[in-house]
């Protein structure tokens, strides 16, 4: 099994990764993983820690492929999912598995494409499924309070500059609330994409994709306070809507998380559980608890997926069986017969 030419010259093809065999291992599966291993070194450039866990990998599945005498080109199905119960019996985490699980899957089909073997019998095998966390949720009269405290600071600062990030914050807070952008487009929004319609804000989101999105008539007033405030200090038409003297010219994430965590002390907040993204959910469960349409909060939220919407029904789903265990008199009832 000689190697192709342009790996066997390359200089990124070293030994440095290479699966040792042992007793436990097929010497030829030893060398179809290194030759995995090398291309994936040489030809697609992956950093050095990627290839020691392929190799950690992909030498754990071959030696449980040797245990059951299956030589690792003739694999099946049936085989790879023997793998999975195998680490799920060891008690692996559903993420570890779900990585060796992509680690075969991209073996076997560099085996296939290489004419090595005939099929990938780890492309139909699904992994675990990960367990989905609700998101943390920030109800309106919390919202109310932030926006309160924002409000404040903006008409109480001592001196310009002052104002100026105090209505800065307040506008980012506002427009968060009332979009649910994520922070990065937030953060993120040009100057004259805004102020040509203060009705929408034109956003640029997870993978190019554009959309428009309502701003409230609350947020709007807040905005055109600010962008008045914003064209009196600035000298030239500002790229940013929200410019900041840093390298990348307007406010971070991290900053605006920072800001975040210090206007909710000052609201009465617990600053731990809050952040641009549970301001985020708290639009998202808002919206859907009055009613609005699943698919209408896709498109404000910029989801490619209705699946990842989906989500915040479940939100408005336990509190409402909180409400019904705490408030309702026949659970009650229920409680204390037990």
């Amino acid at each position: 099994m000689a190697l192709p030419t342009s790996r066997r010259n390359n200089p990124k093809s070293c030994d440095l990764f290479s699966v040792k065999p042992s007793s436990k291992t097929d010497p030829i599966a030893s060398r179809l993983v290194n030759r995995f291993l090398e291309m994936m070194a040489a030809e697609r450039g992956a950093a050095q820690n990627s290839i020691a866990a392929y190799g950690r990998d992909l030498a754990d599945y071959a030696a449980f492929l040797n245990q059951l005498r299956v030589p690792v080109a003739l694999a099946q199905s049936t085989d790879v999912r023997a793998f999975l119960q195998h680490l799920d019996a060891q008690a692996l985490a559903r993420s570890s598995i779900q990585r060796k699980l992509s680690a075969l899957r991209q073996f076997h089909l560099f085996l296939m494409s290489e004419g090595l073997a005939k099929g990938n019998p780890a492309q139909t095998v699904e992994g675990p499924r990960q367990a989905r966390s609700l998101p943390k949720f920030i109800g309106p009269d919390d919202i109310a309070r932030l926006l309160e405290a924002a409000e404040r600071a903006a008409t109480t600062a001592p001196d310009e500059t002052a104002r100026f990030k105090a209505q800065r914050l307040h506008c980012l807070v506002e427009l968060l609330a009332a979009t649910g952008l994520r922070v990065s487009e937030l953060v993120g929004l040009k100057y004259a994409a805004v102020v040509s319609d203060p009705d929408f804000l034109h956003v640029k989101g997870k993978g190019g994709r554009e959309r428009l999105v309502p701003v409230s008539a609350r947020a709007q007033v807040v905005l055109a306070t600010y962008i008045t405030t914003l064209k009196q200090q600035a000298e030239t038409t500002p790229t940013w809507l929200f410019p900041s003297r840093g390298a990348s010219g307007t406010v971070t994430r991290q900053h605006f998380a920072l800001e975040l965590k210090s206007l909710a002390a000052a609201a009465g907040l617990d600053p731990e559980k809050l952040s641009p993204h549970v301001l985020r959910h708290g639009f998202a469960s808002g919206l859907l608890a009055k009613g609005a349409d699943l698919r209408a909060v896709q498109q404000m939220l910029g989801h490619a997926d209705i699946s990842t919407t989906q989500i915040y029904t479940h939100v408005q789903g336990e509190r409402l069986q909180e409400a019904v265990n705490q408030h309702h008199p026949l659970a009650k009832a229920g409680r204390k017969t037990r």
